[in-house]
C-alpha cells in the first residue's frame, strides 16, 4: 500500500430528487472545496451522500448553511494498486488485527496503476496502523 491515512468524511442527508446531488456540488465548487471520494446511497424519500473533501470545516458549515444534514465521521482512505487482489490484502491484515470493515467505497480508472479506496472501520486508528 502507497499511503494510508485518517480523514474527515462528511455525511449528508439529502431529498431524493432531481437536481439535490447538483446543488451540492455547486455549493461546494462555487466555494472552492474540491471532493475527494463520494458515495451516494439511495432510499425511499432521501439519498445519504458521503464525501471527503480537502477542506471539511468549510465543506460542513456551507452544507449546513443550506439547511442539510450533516454529520462528520472519521475514515481511512487508502492509495493501494489498481490490482486483482488489493481489496484482499486490505480486508486480511484487517481481518489479523480483529478489525471489521463497517463499509468501503473505491474507484480506480481502468488502466490507471493505483485506486483509491475509504474504508470506515470499528476501529478506525488501529485500521491505519495495521495497513502502514
Amino acid at each position: 500500500m502507497a499511503e494510508v491515512k485518517m480523514r474527515k468524511q462528511l455525511s449528508v442527508f439529502l431529498s431524493n430528487r432531481p437536481g439535490e446531488l447538483s446543488r451540492l456540488c455547486g455549493v461546494l465548487r462555487d466555494n472552492n472545496v474540491n471532493m475527494q471520494g463520494i458515495s451516494v446511497h439511495d432510499a425511499i424519500d432521501h439519498c445519504l451522500v458521503r464525501i471527503v473533501v480537502d477542506n471539511p470545516t468549510k465543506a460542513s458549515l456551507l452544507l449546513e448553511r443550506e439547511e442539510w444534514h450533516v454529520t462528520e465521521q472519521n475514515v481511512v482512505m487508502v492509495s493501494v494498486m489498481n490490482v486483482p487482489g488489493a481489496l484482499g490484502k486490505i480486508s486480511q491484515k484487517l481481518a489479523e488485527a480483529d478489525i471489521n470493515i463497517c463499509y468501503a467505497y473505491a474507484s480506480a480508472l481502468p488502466g490507471a496503476d493505483e485506486a483509491m479506496m475509504i474504508l470506515n472501520t470499528d476501529a478506525n486508528e488501529r485500521a491505519v496502523e495495521a495497513l502502514q
